[in-house]
């Protein structure tokens, strides 16, 4: 059974939503410890005041131990999708690049099916999951634990 980092914005309710059904997803795939997820909102260091030094560093070091921990990581690329532009959230690709480091596996779940994808993200997942299609089933199915390489199907930049 395969521990995850669920890497994703977590900034308003529609973020909180797409993180939900992901993580469904992840809890009905047989080859994922269910209770092995790791989502980063959940451990926000509450001890102390958001934004104060204590707090940044609790949560880096947190965030960072869990990525380096986990079998795989599992990152939302969709941040705004009432913009046009492809702005990501910093942090998940923050904690992309870092799996990537470790040749720690990331499946990517892309919900906006007009956005291109960054050409490095592209380049560096494992497999790709586009949840405008048949997505979240697919991630509910796919063999973690022999990871067969699932490319994206969509335009780079």
């Amino acid at each position: 059974m395969n521990n995850v980092y669920l890497a994703a914005p977590f900034f308003d309710e529609a973020q909180k939503e797409r993180i939900e059904q992901v993580k469904a997803a992840l809890i009905a795939n047989p080859t994922i410890n269910s209770d092995g997820i790791f989502l980063p909102q959940e451990h926000q260091f509450e001890e102390e005041p958001f934004g104060s030094r204590a707090w940044q560093q609790y949560v880096y070091a947190s965030d960072m131990r869990q990525v380096h921990r986990a079998d795989l990581v599992v990152a939302l690329l969709d941040f705004d999708m009432s913009s046009d532009t492809n702005e990501p959230d910093s942090g998940t690709m923050f904690e992309i690049g870092a799996a990537v480091a470790e040749k720690t596996p990331v499946l990517v779940v892309q919900f906006d099916a007009d956005k291109q994808l960054n050409l490095m993200i592209a380049q560096g997942l494992t497999a790709y999951f586009d949840a405008s299609q048949n997505g979240l089933h697919e991630l509910a199915t796919y063999n973690c634990d022999d990871l067969k390489s699932k490319p994206a199907k969509r335009p780079v930049f």
